[in-house]
């Protein structure tokens, strides 16, 4: 399982989930907001399923593995 999540996307991956975390205490306070997990989980792990199958990388060229 190769890195495919850049520095910039990992910061908006963690900013998106907290917000949407955020909707299960606060707004609304539905569990959809249980969303914000994946990409809170995604943004740690610095691997992105979705960017696999679409052959999407937003990694720097320095920060690819081979």
């Amino acid at each position: 399982m190769n890195r495919n999540v850049g520095t910039l996307d990992r910061i908006l991956r963690v900013l998106v989930g907290i917000v949407l975390l955020a909707l299960v205490f606060v707004g609304p306070q539905t569990l959809w907001g249980l969303i914000g997990l994946v990409p809170l989980a995604t943004a740690f792990i610095g691997f992105c399923p979705a960017y696999r199958l679409l052959g999407i990388c937003t990694l720097a060229r320095g920060q690819r593995e081979a």
